[in-house]
């Protein structure tokens, strides 16, 4: 379904990732995991069109998207939920909603889309008239997910989304993740948080100063050393 491959991009000169390649098959869920600094949101930016690809490619279902503008890598359903949310803080929670389904497919499309996301987040129908910027942290995360729900993404990459949030809150968010993908959309999840990357992930890559420095299986990467060392803190 995604395929990077000998990605190289960065900021004005300063090259960021060095060649990085990584699939992510329909229906799968791919773990990207590595320290801060690393490269992993840069590689989410460069997958969505946010930042333009050096060297190498990037291609969805076959089709090239770097070189694409953002808007319409979305219409072909890869979509992003950026670290931080980005949320409209100002617009209510119902606002933001229907903000995600800007693509614009027909009320009765809306409404079965919003019904959807009140499935997997009901908290969000209780709070739909409140702003999205007096929610908590994790209600944030869970309307930032519920948004870009709206646009039916067939493939959903999540940055960092458990960064700042209480560890129960933490397990909602994975739960709802794991039913997300159960649902049938493909997943990829940047995460520091290895350990729970590696209990939901099928295949996982490790970033490393913008290289892939480990690649393989969730249960290959519990089984290696410097993984169980580094990103496990087992001795």
């Amino acid at each position: 379904m995604l395929e990077v491959a000998g990605l190289v991009t960065g900021y004005g000169r300063v090259p960021v990732l060095h060649g990085v390649s990584l699939q992510v098959a329909d229906g799968a869920i791919v773990g990207v995991l590595g320290p801060n600094g690393a490269g992993k949101t840069t590689l989410v930016k460069a997958i969505s069109g946010l930042l333009p690809c050096r060297a190498g490619h990037v291609a969805f279902d076959g089709r090239l998207v770097s070189g694409r503008r953002a808007q319409d890598i979305v219409r072909l359903g890869l979509l992003q939920v950026p670290q931080g949310r980005l949320l409209f803080a100002e617009m209510t929670v119902r606002e933001n909603l229907e903000m995600g389904a800007y693509l614009g497919r027909g009320r009765t499309r809306l409404l079965e889309d919003l019904a959807r996301v009140h499935g997997l987040f009901p908290i969000l129908a209780e709070r739909a008239g409140q702003l999205a910027g007096v929610l908590s942290g994790g209600e944030q995360q869970m309307l930032a997910i519920g948004r870009a729900l709206m646009s039916r993404p067939r493939l959903l990459i999540l940055d960092e989304p458990s960064i700042g949030l209480a560890p129960r809150v933490v397990d909602d968010i994975f739960g709802i993740v794991r039913r997300i993908n159960r649902d049938g959309t493909a997943i990829l999840l940047v995460e520091q948080n290895a350990r729970r990357v590696l209990r939901i992930a099928n295949h996982c890559v490790v970033l490393e100063n913008g290289r892939v420095a480990i690649a393989g299986t969730s249960a290959d990467l519990l089984g290696n050393e410097l993984v169980r060392k580094s990103y496990l803190g087992v001795h």
